[in-house]
């Protein structure tokens, strides 16, 4: 098997491209989460703080002396409780996503449907149709003749011969 036909075929399979939708789908979702906690939970949050932005928290390390003429270097640990906080947004809506899926496989589980009744194949049909044909010949070999009455003869005269 060439590998472009392997590659094919692994491209082709239906579970590849349910993950790439979700992938696509999750950047998405992650844009969306980083723009709620940016705009949304964190002004209210550094305002209660006495107005300070999150994003513009940082730690800058003093000088070193071996490279003095470099510029400081940042810690820049107000994003990172940005980014903690969209993780746990994004976890906390995994978690409700998994467990709503969780909950309908259960329910499916608990209440199976009946299973349809498969229709009969041309051979199993035209079986059924000579079983039938044999059980009304053998029901009606097997009920009692009617019984005639003799009807009086009616006598016709001999003919005479000429």
């Amino acid at each position: 098997m060439s590998v472009a036909k392997e590659f094919r075929e692994f491209i082709a399979r239906g579970n590849v491209v349910d993950l790439a939708v979700g992938v696509v789908i999750g950047g998405a979702f992650g844009s969306i989460v980083k723009s709620l906690v940016d705009q949304v939970v964190m002004p209210p949050i550094g305002w209660l703080m006495g107005g300070v932005d999150f994003s513009d928290l940082k730690l800058t390390l003093p000088a070193n002396p071996m490279t003095p003429d470099a510029e400081p270097v940042l810690v820049l640990y107000g994003a990172f409780i940005n980014t903690v906080i969209q993780f746990l947004i994004v976890a906390a809506a995994v978690f409700l996503l998994v467990k709503v899926i969780n909950s309908l496989r259960r329910q499916q589980a608990a209440d199976p449907a009946p299973p349809e009744e498969a229709a009969p194949t041309p051979s199993e049909a035209l079986l059924t149709e000579i079983r039938d044909l044999l059980k009304a010949q053998a029901e009606a070999a097997s009920a009692p003749e009617p019984k005639l009455t003799p009807v009086a003869a009616k006598k016709t005269p001999p003919r005479k011969s000429t």
